[in-house]
């Protein structure tokens, strides 16, 4: 095959996986479920008597679809890129691929294709739901063949994008977080040219605008811009990344030589020992390079994020009505951004172990359980102190600049600040619950984009077809049980406790019961619901991963 055996493998292998099957069923379910909820709370709140209603909930329906399709996509093929090029890294088998007879081009572009293809056939799985939201009428089979065809541009220039990083970064974690970034950047750049110049040029930049511009009647215009800026971003960065690769992963190490006892041909003064503090895990974490070397990169990415989420931020204030849109456009991918990085840098942060053959020496070790979970909590959070402290501050600032109370204000301090330790504590979790480390670090990011996206399409249901939300639970039941038994089965590989099942079934329940009390007005009630669902979800995820610690490893199993 021209794109060299690690392609043809994937090829061979990926369409017959049992997850992917899995996968495929489960999303193509989703969207049914979707069509399923959004009709029941049309025909429960307005009658539906001719062919215009039905043509307007078609033409509704599939601009919900569209971006919820959009989101998973590029978030699925940035991920699976990453972690298959990661991967290699953290057990050390990309140098054997280096050293075999493909070449740079085809170890690239074959991790490329090969991640693709999984998000492809997702893609595909879809073809038939979207084909029935278009029998409702107000949406025309071209519109639809549109909005694939902006969808699977913009997840092939994720992936491109993401496959670029991972072959430069060390770590995983380091090449999670960047693609992050990089991807929320290119999103916030197209708000920004849509503010300078208009939607029209932000379609041809952004794959959000592009969608939704795709979708309207006169959307073919935009296509061919938005096509060739992806193609353009898509190329940039693969061939980068062939020109690269082998110069990024190929390094001669020197082993510094150090005077003997002898004290004779000494090449340099024998460093002093470090002091090693009562946990070595935290120690390990916070002083040394555990998560790969040049972490400086990382930062300079979040800074960048972050700065221009201020900047976002300082420009509505200077505004004689700041918009609430505005400033959640600003605020809000940021946040996001920042709590999937820091459940990346958890999860890597006990996969990594696993891949390196380390976890097995601590294992054996005179360590506590106690003692490795909490250390690597708190080393997470300490090596993320800039992604925990910043957006909490930020939190904090809009009070002072007149956009928030002071209520407001520290609600949603507070409330963040129990989602970042929320997330720390679920990406350590699911490490130490799944051997595998692309299962668990697929199940860490995929809860929480789970409850990002899901939060974000059930407002955008509700209020796309608003009426009274005590009419719009029944409808919601639905979607609340999927979610429930799609969190305990992810939750609960290892260790099917009542606690996890709790938290299975309260997560998606309380999270509605949070969404509409924000869209009523209720920051308060919003506040009480998410410290009970997330705090009583932490605990129940952080007591187990302590006194179940031998049960998540490996080391025990229930018949034990």
């Amino acid at each position: 095959m021209f794109l060299g055996a690690v392609c043809e493998r994937e090829v061979l292998v990926a369409p017959r996986a049992r997850g992917l099957f899995v996968a495929r069923a489960v999303y193509a379910g989703t969207l049914l479920g979707i069509i399923a909820t959004c009709w029941l709370l049309v025909s429960g709140t307005r009658p539906i008597t001719t062919v215009g209603d039905t043509a307007r909930f078609g033409g509704t329906l599939l601009r919900i679809l569209g971006p919820l399709q959009l989101a998973l996509a590029m978030m699925s093929a940035a991920l699976t890129s990453v972690v298959a090029v990661g991967v290699e890294k953290d057990r050390k088998t990309l140098e054997l691929l280096l050293v075999s007879r493909l070449d740079d081009a085809q170890l690239v572009l074959g991790k490329l294709a090969g991640s693709l293809l999984r998000t492809a056939l997702l893609l595909v799985a879809a073809v038939p739901v979207f084909a029935l939201a278009t029998a409702f009428g107000g949406a025309t089979p071209a519109q639809m063949a549109r909005a694939f065809l902006v969808t699977a541009a913009a997840a092939a220039t994720a992936a491109a994008i993401a496959n670029a990083i991972a072959f430069w970064r060390d770590t995983t974690f380091q090449s999670l977080a960047i693609t992050l970034f990089a991807i929320v950047a290119w999103l916030a750049t197209g708000e920004v040219v849509a503010a300078v110049y208009g939607g029209d040029a932000a379609a041809a930049i952004s794959p959000v605008r592009g969608l939704f511009a795709s979708l309207s009647p006169a959307g073919s215009s935009i296509l061919a811009p938005l096509l060739g800026s992806c193609g353009a971003i898509a190329v940039i960065a693969t061939v980068w990344a062939i020109a690269r690769a082998r110069a990024w992963n190929t390094r001669i190490q020197v082993r510094p030589r150090f005077e003997d006892e002898a004290g004779g041909g000494a090449a340099g003064a024998r460093r002093e020992p470090r002091t090693v503090w009562s946990n070595p895990v935290l120690w390990r974490e916070l002083r040394t390079r555990a998560h790969g070397r040049a972490m400086l990169a990382v930062r300079i990415a979040w800074l960048l994020l972050f700065a221009a989420a201020v900047a976002g931020i300082i420009a509505q204030a200077r505004a004689q009505r700041p918009d609430r849109i505005g400033i959640a456009t600003a605020v809000v991918p940021m946040v996001v951004a920042s709590l999937l990085a820091i459940t990346a840098l958890a999860v890597t942060s006990v996969t990594m172990e696993r891949d390196r053959g380390t976890f097995d020496l601590l294992l054996v070790s005179d360590l506590e359980p106690k003692e490795f979970v909490w250390g690597k909590i708190l080393g997470v959070l300490g090596a993320a102190a800039d992604m925990v402290v910043l957006p909490i501050g930020l939190c904090l600032a809009l009070v002072p600049l007149g956009i928030a109370t002071p209520e407001h204000g520290g609600e949603l301090a507070l409330g963040l600040a129990v989602l970042t330790f929320f997330v720390a504590v679920l990406g350590v979790y699911a490490g130490l619950s799944h051997v595998a480390s692309r299962r668990a670090i697929a199940v860490a990011l995929g809860i929480v984009a789970f409850l990002f996206v899901g939060v974000a399409t059930a407002m955008r249901i509700m209020v796309a077809f608003g009426g009274s939300f005590e009419l719009q639970l029944a409808p919601f039941l639905a979607a609340i049980v999927g979610g429930a038994v799609g969190l305990y089965a992810a939750l609960s590989a290892r260790n099917p406790s009542p606690a996890v099942g709790w938290t299975s079934a309260l997560l998606p329940a309380l999270t509605f019961v949070a969404i509409t009390s924000f869209l009523q007005g209720s920051s308060l009630q919003v506040l009480l619901v998410v410290l009970a669902a997330y705090g009583f979800a932490t605990l129940a995820l952080l007591v187990p991963s302590i006194a179940a610690f031998d049960l998540l490893t490996g080391r025990t199993t229930t018949g034990e």
